[in-house]
Parts: C-alpha cells; structure tokens; sequence
C-alpha cells in the first residue's frame, strides 16, 4: 500500500482513472461522439487530457487541429454516451482500499473534471460513494486543472493547510495542478 506522509491532514483524490476505472469508458464515449460528428478518433491527444472537462477538450482539439467542431453538441453526445455506460464502474481496488483505511482517520475530499452526475455515479457504482465529506466536479465551475483552484477549495472546505494534503491523481493535468497548490502528489499510474 501506498505509504501516507507523517505531515499528512487530509487526502484528495481524482475520481477517473484513480479511484474509478472509467478511462476505457470515457475513451469510448469520446470515440462514438467524434464518429457522430464525422471526424476521426484523436485517442492519443483525448488521452493526454486526462482530468480536463469535456467542452476544454474540444476547445484544445479545435485549436491544436484547427477545427471548428461545435464544442456543446459535443461534449453533450460524449455526455449521452458515457451515462449509457457509468453503471459498468469498476474500483481501481489499490486506491480505494487507501480511502477505505482513511475514513475516519482525516478527511477526504473528491476533485474531478468530470461532471457531477458521472461521478456521483461511478463512486455510487463502486460502493464508496459516503466516504468522502466533499466532493467537487466540473460543475461547481471552479477552473478546471491543471489550476490549482479545485484542490485549494477542498483544502480550504476540509479546513486543512494545503501543505499538509496529499493529492491522487493519474493524470499529468491533476499532477501540475496539484504541485501548483503546493500540495504532495502520488501518480497512481506507478502503483496500476
């Protein structure tokens, strides 16, 4: 198990890809709604932006490639989509059991880039849903990582010094911001 500083008050965590195995799903859902809208699959450059709300994606996608896809018809299709899918959740068993040790021990907060209604669903889907007294996502339009500001809001809800949080995250997004609020960071890619 991953082992938790001495200085350590509070955890936060990711919800895709570190506490909730969504990433294939996601992946999915963006596929069939880049197809629906006629446009090839940019798994590699989709797949970097791990962390980042939907409608940022397809701003960063028009303007690496240019494009002008329509980025509300989009993110609502991969929405549709990925809510057809959600129920399906699997844990990402090595970090939940940290969340299941520390329940009770400090607080523990949530903050995604997803929305609420995907990841209200994918920790309900895994059971772990109570465990966490906060929890932050896409749509309490805090800025979306790699700022810093969402973990700062759960630092500061949870009533702990930024210093004394730890951060799990598996995206480089989450990482930087995460470094930005000055708070220690485990890339949970190491540990998969």
């Amino acid at each position: 198990m991953i082992k938790i500083p001495e200085n350590i008050e509070a955890l936060i965590f990711d919800c895709d890809g570190t506490l909730a195995d969504t990433m294939a799903l996601h992946l999915d859902a963006w596929q069939k709604a880049f197809e629906m809208n006629g446009r090839e699959f940019p798994r590699e450059f989709i797949d970097s932006l791990k962390g980042a709300p939907g409608p940022e994606i397809i701003r960063l996608y028009n303007e690496k490639f240019n494009d002008v896809l329509n980025l509300k018809k989009v993110a609502e299709d991969k929405a549709t989509l990925t809510k057809e899918t959600i129920k399906f959740t699997k844990p990402i068993q090595p970090i939940v059991d940290i969340a299941l040790k520390y329940k009770n021990v400090m607080p523990m907060s949530v903050a995604s880039g997803g929305s609420k209604y995907n990841v209200h669903s994918s920790l309900t889907s895994i059971g772990i849903l109570k465990l966490f007294d906060f929890i932050l996502t896409s749509n309490d339009k805090i800025p979306a990582k790699p700022n810093p500001d969402i973990f700062l809001e759960c630092a500061k809800l949870m009533n702990v010094a930024p210093e004394n949080c730890l951060v799990f995250e598996d995206g480089d997004f989450g990482l930087e911001a995460a470094d930005k609020a000055g708070m220690k960071s485990v890339d949970v890619r190491k540990y998969l």
